[in-house]
């Protein structure tokens, strides 16, 4: 992805990468935005999750989403291209001084990031801390929560504005996932 600042390579962070959400919809998305060339070519996607996994382990688990979630036939070099972006971070999401590890994969990576949460929403307040206190949220990150945000207007609030604390609303996508009922 290109940052609409610069035209430079993002670091694309999903929290909660071997959820659902993201081996259903988000994977196979990205694979099929850097099967269009909308990816820039320095541009990582980096996977975080409370699960102790390798890195051939998540790419495995990537591997066999993409080729299960994406419809048509996959260009093997484009696939082979969106396998070598991956990166695998193990994260307890309520523990701020665990953000450390994280701080230390995204170091030497691109300066902009997108951070999607892909996460109960519950614990977005968690890991905007956690990305505060370890210093990994500047102007030109973004981030991408999920709708609904909260199970009643008094709980969306509070999430809103743990948020919102650490990330100005010009920073702050909320995406509506739907899926049909069949």
């Amino acid at each position: 992805m290109k940052s609409a600042e610069n035209g430079s390579a993002v670091e694309m962070v999903i929290f909660g990468a071997l959820g659902d959400l993201s081996r259903r919809k988000l994977l196979p998305a990205l694979y099929q935005l850097d099967l269009a060339g909308l990816l820039h070519a320095d541009t990582r996607i980096v996977g975080v999750a409370r699960h102790e996994y390798s890195e051939k382990e998540f790419t495995d688990f990537v591997s066999e989403n993409v080729t299960t979630f994406v419809s048509e036939d996959l260009n093997p070099d484009v696939f082979q291209r969106f396998l070598s972006r991956l990166v695998y971070q193990q994260l307890d999401f309520k523990e701020t001084h665990s953000y450390s590890a994280l701080a230390d994969t995204l170091a030497t990576a691109n300066d902009t990031r997108i951070y999607y949460f892909s996460t109960p929403p519950a614990i977005y307040g968690d890991i905007t801390e956690g990305l505060y206190t370890a210093n990994l949220i500047t102007d030109t990150d973004r981030v991408v929560m999920e709708k609904p945000i909260g199970h009643c207007l008094a709980s969306s609030k509070v999430i809103n504005d743990m948020v919102s604390k650490h990330f100005k609303e010009n920073q702050i996508y909320r995406m509506t996932i739907f899926t049909p009922v069949l």
